[in-house]
């Protein structure tokens, strides 16, 4: 796998936004893989931030270990944003963290459709201070499956210093 090498550097200022706030971070990731949270945890000190993570890559593993209902993921399909809501919750719910970030996509090179193509991607962000999460939709494009989870990675990063922080007016005036 290529890692971009750019993430080890989003990594730590996420640690260091999280760290400064007293907060702790929870993953939630299928198709990345536990790239999330190995980015997190490849930094020294990231124990006091990083407190779990879930790789949540086949349906029964949403379901069993975070809590998805698998009528949702009948429903929508597990590559949705209500499946990455219901992700980033479950991560929560499950865990003692201030907020959690799921990711759930089509990495390719494989696996995509017409209506849901290789490089679309679903990040959700979920917090304690607030109601639901935030979710976005990703169209990474048929780019590599490398890039697509590098790009997921990166975007997952960004939104959990715009969504994860309650207060992060300090924390994106340094981004």
């Amino acid at each position: 796998m290529q890692i971009d090498p750019s993430l080890s550097e989003m990594a730590v200022h996420v640690l260091d936004g999280f760290r400064a706030e007293g907060l702790k971070i929870a993953t939630a990731e299928s198709c990345t893989g536990g790239l999330i949270a190995a980015l997190l945890t490849s930094i020294a000190g990231s124990s006091d931030v990083f407190e779990r993570g879930y790789v949540t890559y086949s349906n029964e593993a949403k379901e069993t270990a975070i809590g998805v209902d698998p009528e949702l993921i009948q429903e929508h399909g597990a590559v949705s944003a209500p499946v990455a809501v219901a992700m980033a919750m479950g991560a929560l719910a499950h865990s003692n963290a201030d907020a959690s970030v799921a990711v759930t996509g089509i990495a390719g090179p494989g696996g995509g459709s017409a209506e849901k193509p290789v490089g679309l991607v679903f990040i959700a962000v979920a917090n304690r201070q607030e109601e639901g999460a935030f979710v976005e939709e990703f169209r990474f494009g048929a780019t590599s499956r490398d890039e697509i989870r590098n790009e997921t990675s990166k975007m997952a990063f960004e939104m959990l210093l715009a969504y994860g922080i309650v207060d992060n007016s300090d924390v994106i005036k340094q981004t």
